[in-house]
């Protein structure tokens, strides 16, 4: 299930998109304007639809996981490849918006645990 996190995640909105991988994994998309993100479906892909649907634009939506079990953010998603942001790769290549993404993941995702 995706859900779209505008304040610290309920344990029970991580455990709904916690479905899809388990506790292994969440897929993210995350809006760095808004500070909202989106998280819970099979691709970064589902996620960065359900943020546009909401009004995000796509050019501030970046990709990411989170890692319940170990608290860890990744910032690998084929959604982050845009070579006219000069993001030529699937990680996110700008140090600031790394800082940026991970800053609003652990801000929303954390607070459960």
């Amino acid at each position: 299930m995706i859900h779209i996190i505008r304040e610290p995640a309920t344990p029970e909105q991580v455990a709904e998109m916690s479905e899809t991988f388990g506790r292994l994994l969440i897929k993210l998309a995350v809006d760095v304007r808004k500070g909202i993100l989106a998280g819970g479906g099979e691709l970064h892909a589902d996620c960065e639809q359900v943020l546009l649907k909401d009004g995000s634009r796509q050019e501030e939506i970046w990709g990411a996981d989170w890692y319940p079990n170990t608290g860890e953010v990744g910032l690998e998603a084929l959604i982050n490849i845009r070579p006219r942001q000069q993001n030529y790769g699937m990680e996110i290549q700008d140090p600031d918006l790394r800082v940026q993404v991970e800053v609003i993941v652990r801000r929303l995702m954390e607070a459960q645990e």
